[in-house]
């Protein structure tokens, strides 16, 4: 019995071009979107503190650049 994931992929390779622009592109907004809601879940969390406090530093410091 094939798993889900396997169903899926067949599903996408047989689908037209048309039909497979749009869910790439509904895939690319649906991905961007559930990073969203993890970087801010990490960021409530203060998951990101550490890495925030590191880069602050190396700034103050000189070690870093504008872009």
């Amino acid at each position: 019995m094939p798993t889900t994931i396997e169903v899926l992929e067949k599903s996408v390779q047989n689908l037209p071009p048309t039909e497979l622009a749009k869910f790439r592109d509904w895939f690319v907004e649906f991905d961007a979107s559930r990073w969203d809601v993890q970087i801010e879940a990490d960021a409530a969390a203060g998951k990101l503190d550490a890495l925030a406090d590191a880069a602050q530093s190396e700034y103050r410091s000189g070690k870093a650049r504008e872009l």
